[in-house]
């Protein structure tokens, strides 16, 4: 495993490598509120069978691309970060596994920008429009969501959550090594890093209700937790109207931090999908 900055336009993002360059590429798009940290044991055991894999602390997590202001993180600049971030790197594909708010700007990656994306992997979170269908039509769902309509609140919701050294983080993560809670420390104990990171939630939320997302033929694998505390399953069963390619759901006894709680199972999935459409 390395680190390494790739400069990008006006940023600098700082990343986890693991592998060959010349390999076919894998990027790793992180959720919230976590960091590259999440992919660390999954890169090494993708990169073993011939991938380089590649994992950005995203906009706002990477100190040198963190500009101030929600306008800078729509889900635009967002997904547009990812494929410059392959150009740099040199490649013209790549594969995608993502998690969380990886995965809202990977589902929006693969709408737009289907032709740069060899396969897609989302952990947790289904079609942005069945998640749409169920925050306006499911109960359930609109329950689980009451806290994307409190972080639209300014500095409210950082003060709650730097209360009593981020205890309210600290419960998300308990299923985290000592480690990787230090490393999500670092960056959310900035000020302006965790501002950015809610900015995701300020800058998109009307996306649900806006997005041009359709029809997916990209080879995808979905994998949700039946006990997630943030999806719930009428998102997840409307999901499937929208997979029109090859397509594989797997659903597990488990939460939303599926990479923590359900490593092996999660590799074995990931490494066959990636295998399965690996074009070298």
């Amino acid at each position: 495993m390395e680190r390494i900055d790739i400069k990008v336009n006006d940023f600098i993002f700082d990343c986890r490598t693991s592998g060959n360059s010349d390999n076919e590429l894998v990027i790793f798009l992180h959720g919230f509120p976590e960091s590259s940290f999440m992919w660390i044991n999954l890169m090494q055991d993708i990169s073993a069978l011939g991938f380089y894999c590649v994992a950005p602390n995203m906009r706002g997590y990477s100190e040198a691309a963190r500009p101030k202001g929600k306008k800078h993180y729509t889900i635009d600049k967002l997904v547009q970060d990812v494929l410059d971030l392959a150009k740099a790197i040199g490649k013209e594909k790549f594969h995608l596994v993502t998690h969380d708010w990886g995965a809202v700007v990977g589902w929006q990656a693969l709408g737009n920008h289907s032709g740069k994306i060899l396969s897609f992997t989302s952990l947790s979170i289904p079609h942005i429009k069945a998640f749409a269908y169920a925050i306006t039509n499911d109960a359930e769902q609109q329950k689980k969501s009451r806290y994307i309509k409190n972080f639209q609140i300014p500095f409210l919701p950082e003060m709650g959550i730097r209360k009593n050294d981020f205890k309210l983080f600290r419960k998300l993560w308990k299923h985290s090594s000592a480690e990787e809670v230090d490393d999500y420390l670092s960056i959310f104990r900035n000020k302006n890093a965790l501002t950015a990171a809610l900015n995701y939630y300020r800058a998109n939320h009307k996306l649900f209700k806006q997005t041009n997302v359709g029809v997916i033929e990209t080879p995808t694998l979905f994998i949700w937790g039946k006990k997630d505390l943030a999806v719930g399953a009428v998102s997840v069963a409307q999901s499937h109207q929208y997979m029109k390619g090859y397509y594989k759901f797997v659903e597990l006894d488990t939460g939303h931090w599926l990479i923590q709680t359900k490593y092996d199972e999660i590799k074995a999935e990931v490494e066959e999908h990636l295998l399965k459409f690996m074009t070298t």
